[in-house]
């Protein structure tokens, strides 16, 4: 427990005697310990105060004291004010001035602006508070440490933006304000930072991330701007804001990413970090020169729907097993393939989270880090400073871990160093942008990995697409023409009727929502690990594979269709080489 900090030297103001005494009278303290504390006061020369030396023994809280003396000067106490604080009131003040005087504006009533303080006693303050907000002004106190947490949950650093749920705020009038052609940059910096075009952005994300969007494509055209959203794979038109604001959207959204507003001619990356009710998310943003203005790409990058447990991700129980029998091996290369966008990074952090204990020490080096593992230590590569996949796992192999996890392998010298980990008794996952599992073993090869090191290593290959599945609220039966009955029949077996989505208001008319995995697994057997060591063709593997029964991907689709998961054409689609 530490001590108060110095600045609360208002609790001073009480007289020690009236401090100790309340908190005797309360039961929070005994007799003997005030004396205690006294003394100790005395021999520590009364540098510190009675409510600090109080804490500092272990008699009571920093909040125990904190309520004492709020009720000393008739205030309310506050407990867990980042829980209730309304993220808008705290954009009132810079956070400069919040973090200097340890105040949290909570939440604004009929003009009247609520204000935690730790200093209840500080009266020029209180009249500041006034004068800087322009409302009247009503404290309440809690504890220091109350008031640091709040701060950074809401707005931890200078470049992260707290997105409320501000739901219905925009409107037709708020968003046609911006009137006049905005060319110039002075101007632009200016417009950018007016609130309707803050409020625009600001739903554009929230809703982003609460329609569970993967991207936001923002795209000026001949005359008319058109937003859209990346959901379950799919695009979506979301807004038409007013033509005129291209320029003032486009600019608020670099200015949050630190981007140049005024480089136009030039494509520029950057990342924002938001919070989100309550929760961090990070955006990448791409601009791109166009012939009537800079669209705008942002890819959203949630956490939250980062991290799903194994058995969720769709695999069939039998691969289910098969898969956890090669994450649970003691060393070796594991591999996930597919494509941008086919839910490898979902995948391995499942694998990581199911592996995740005390006993392992388990390390990743990603690019970039899209959600955050507990216990996992997670590293960014930095290629401009020469910290690349290659150099940081070779780093990573001098730190004694047990299970390694390298975001992609792009080059010979990263899977080189990746195998010998593997040799060395280390087990590694990581991607490869393959169409399906046995490509991945041949594509190691043609990176320049020696192909009985290949055979020695690897210990199964997952490969995988996402497709759609069935909207839940308008599913419906119907009879699937011959040549689907014919196709899947010829893996499935035969069935009755299909099931379809007819299209609804919950899913966009689409007859979709979320999405779910399509799998195969290969793990090499002996007759396969003794062709890849002779370097045999991917024909050749792939025939070999088959006679062992490896099941592909458009077959596991087709399960999930007969089982009304998803659709025919998803699969089709999905799965098409």
């Amino acid at each position: 427990m530490g001590a108060l900090p110095r600045h609360q030297a208002f609790v001073d103001r009480l007289p020690r005697q009236q401090l100790g005494e309340a908190l005797v009278a309360r039961g929070l303290i005994t007799p003997k310990q005030l004396v205690d504390a006294l003394d100790h006061q005395k021999e520590k020369g009364h540098k510190r105060l009675l409510g600090e030396t109080l804490v500092e023994l272990g008699f009571v809280t920093e909040h125990d004291v904190m309520e004492v003396v709020a009720d000393g000067y008739g205030i309310p106490f506050a407990r867990d004010i980042a829980r209730i604080a309304d993220p808008r009131c705290i954009e009132v003040l810079p956070r400069e001035y919040l973090l200097e005087h340890l105040v949290l504006p909570m939440f604004l009533v009929r003009g009247t602006l609520t204000v935690a303080v730790a200093e209840p006693a500080n009266f020029y303050l209180v009249d500041e508070l006034r004068t800087r907000t322009k409302h009247d002004v009503q404290i309440v106190a809690t504890t220091a440490g109350e008031i640091r947490t709040a701060l950074d949950a809401y707005v931890p650093a200078a470049n992260v933006f707290v997105i409320d749920d501000i739901v219905g705020e925009i409107d037709e009038h708020s968003l046609s304000v911006v009137e006049g052609d905005v060319a110039e940059i002075d101007d632009l910096r200016e417009v950018a930072g007016q609130s309707p075009v803050v409020k625009t952005v600001n739903w554009l994300l929230w809703t982003a991330v609460h329609e569970g969007a993967s991207d936001i494509h923002v795209e000026p055209g001949d005359r008319r701007l058109r937003v859209r959203y990346r959901i379950d794979g799919r695009l979506f038109e979301k807004a038409d804001p007013p033509w005129k604001m291209a320029a003032a959207i486009s600019s608020r959204i670099k200015i949050m990413a630190g981007l140049d507003i005024s480089e136009r001619r030039l494509p520029q990356d950057g990342d924002i970090h938001v919070m989100l009710d309550g929760r961090p998310i990070d955006l990448r943003v791409s601009t791109m020169p166009g012939r009537f203005g800079e669209k705008v790409v942002v890819r959203v990058i949630d956490s939250r729907a980062s991290l799903v447990p194994l058995e969720r991700l769709g695999m069939t129980p039998s691969l289910l097993v098969r898969w956890k029998d090669v994450i649970d091996r003691p060393n070796g290369i594991a591999l996930v393939t597919g494509p941008t966008g086919s839910g490898k990074s979902t995948t391995l952090y499942s694998v990581l989270a199911s592996l995740n204990g005390t006993d392992r020490n388990i390390s990743t080096v990603e690019d970039p880090v899209e959600a955050t593992l507990q216990g996992v230590n997670q590293f960014q590569v930095n290629d401009k400073a020469g910290f690349g996949f290659a150099s940081a796992l070779r780093a990573m192999l001098r730190q004694d871990p047990d299970v390694i996890m390298v975001g992609e392998i792009r080059d010979g010298e990263t899977a080189a160093t990746a195998v010998q980990a593997a040799l060395t008794g280390h087990l590694v996952f990581s991607t490869l942008h393959t169409n399906d599992a046995v490509s991945a073993v041949t594509r190691l090869v043609n990176i320049g990995i020696e192909p009985y090191l290949v055979a020695a290593t690897v210990r199964g290959v997952l490969a995988q697409r996402l497709v759609r599945k069935i909207c839940p609220h308008c599913r419906e039966q119907f009879e699937p023409e011959a040549h689907m009955r014919a196709e899947m029949e010829a893996v499935t077996g035969p069935f009755a009727q299909l099931t379809r989505g007819a299209g609804c208001a919950r899913c966009r008319g689409s007859g979709f929502a979320g999405r779910v995995g399509v799998f195969e697994l290969l793990v090499p057997g002996e007759s396969f690990t003794a062709a890849v060591a002779r370097g045999a063709s991917l024909q050749d593997l792939a025939a070999i594979a088959r006679a062992a029964g490896h099941r592909t991907m458009r077959a596991d689709g087709f399960e999930k269709v007969r089982d009304g998961v998803t659709a025919f054409e998803e699969v089709v689609l999905a799965t098409a080489s």
